[in-house]
């Protein structure tokens, strides 16, 4: 039964993962696309009107949402006021709302207005939705304890986009990370176990990229690249024999972990492919801060000589980093100042601490009496703590504001 779909992607805030400042400098309207929602767009059956309005790109207009049948949301917890938007006005205009992605599975239970959720990967509970939404019986929940065998996920709907809207376009190979830190919600949404694409999936989704037209970086979205090492090899080997039939028309950047650094021939090919970064969880200079938040895979490296040697093969470190961990002490700031800029990092996500919905660390607070609220998602801009932190908490933001006006002031940044 042909169905009219919308599937919306809410606006980003002004925080790190907007980035709408730095787009001016290359006249492009968002980093990335939404590549949940074309996943979820080729998960949809084949008869269905789809349409998608990235609201990073262009605004939602009124009759958008009236032709449709339902409105489809995947959202962050970093753009929850733009979801609840979107979600009035389809409550407004009579359209039922449904809802999916990290947002709405960590946070379902305290969302007004949608009226259906599917909770986890959709691979295994759209299609279900879909049979009840045909026969008029949809049910408010829907999800599934399995993880999906994304061996099975169909090719990402990139026609629903145009590709020049966007700085970088995405691929995913794995889903899931083999690490357990404690603040991490990656691993309570996708698990320990990395799952994997198929070689041949993921170039017939390059090949997909191709034919677009596009021609540029690709962020391969990965919790963690290198979380199956033996078959990120095989990957490697394929992607730099394809960049070089078609005279590397993408290059690449990706996140993994500071390990990457001791895999000499997965660095190697990496360079070899046209990676050029690479995202790394450093978190912290402090040992003992890392041993407490269970980071083992930074303890049992050099942090420093790591970065130098992905650096040392042409790939730029970009790293997250946290102020606000319970065994801060008050050198922290000058520590990170210092960490930053010896390693050459020059694109620096420092967040304040953040206490994630499903985390251990959310678990852990919550038994030692210290929440506070929920969590906005947004840990750079708002400079609050959801938690009662060890620290006194004025001496954390301030703090956290010096670290930003250091790396960031035009002499230091440049050096």
């Amino acid at each position: 039964m042909k169905k009219n779909i919308l599937l919306v992607y809410p606006e980003f805030p002004s925080t790190y993962w907007g980035m709408e400042h730095a787009l001016k400098f290359v006249n492009k309207k968002a980093p990335m696309p939404p590549l949940g929602l074309l996943t979820v767009a080729a998960l949809l059956p084949s008869d269905y009107e789809i349409r998608l309005v990235d609201l990073n790109v262009r605004s939602l207009k009124d009759e958008d949402i009236l032709r449709a049948d339902m409105v489809f949301l995947s959202a962050m917890i970093v753009q929850q006021e733009s979801f609840k938007k979107v979600v009035k006005a389809c409550n407004r205009l009579g359209k039922p709302a449904a809802a999916g992605g990290p947002y709405a599975t960590s946070c379902y239970e305290s969302i007004e207005g949608v009226s259906h959720f599917i909770i986890g990967e959709g691979e295994n509970t759209i299609p279900e939705f879909i049979t009840d939404f045909e026969q008029g019986t949809p049910a408010a929940i829907y999800r599934s304890g399995e993880k999906p065998d994304i061996t099975a996920t169909p090719i990402p709907r990139y026609d629903l986009i145009d590709v020049n809207d966007y700085s970088t376009l995405v691929l995913q190979y794995s889903r899931g990370c083999p690490y357990s830190c404690e603040f991490c919600d990656v691993i309570e949404l996708f698990g320990r176990k990395p799952r994997l694409k198929s070689v041949e999936q993921f170039l017939k989704e390059l090949e997909c990229v191709y034919e677009t037209d596009y021609r540029g970086p690709i962020f391969l979205v990965d919790d963690n690249f290198i979380g199956h090492k033996n078959e990120v090899l095989q990957l490697l080997r394929s992607i730099r024999e394809w960049q070089k039939s078609k005279s590397f028309p993408f290059t690449f950047l990706t996140s993994t972990s500071i390990n990457l650094a001791a895999e000499t021939e997965i660095l190697d090919l990496m360079a070899a492919c046209g990676f050029y970064m690479a995202f790394i969880g450093i978190e912290t200079p402090d040992n003992n801060t890392l041993k407490s938040i269970n980071k083992k895979q930074n303890v049992n490296h050099d942090l420093y000589e790591s970065i130098k040697i992905i650096q040392r093969k042409g790939l730029e470190v970009t790293a997250g980093f946290i102020i606000g961990f319970d065994t801060d002490t008050e050198d922290i700031f000058d520590r990170q100042i210092s960490f930053i800029q010896e390693a050459g990092i020059p694109m620096a996500m420092i967040g304040l601490m953040v206490a994630l919905p499903g985390t251990q660390l959310i678990r852990r607070l919550e038994k030692e009496g210290r929440m506070l609220t929920e969590s906005g998602g947004n840990n750079t801009t708002m400079f609050a703590l959801n938690f009662i932190p060890a620290m006194d908490k004025d001496k954390i933001v301030t703090g956290y504001k010096k670290v930003l006006r250091t790396i960031y002031s035009p002499q230091m940044y440049f050096e």
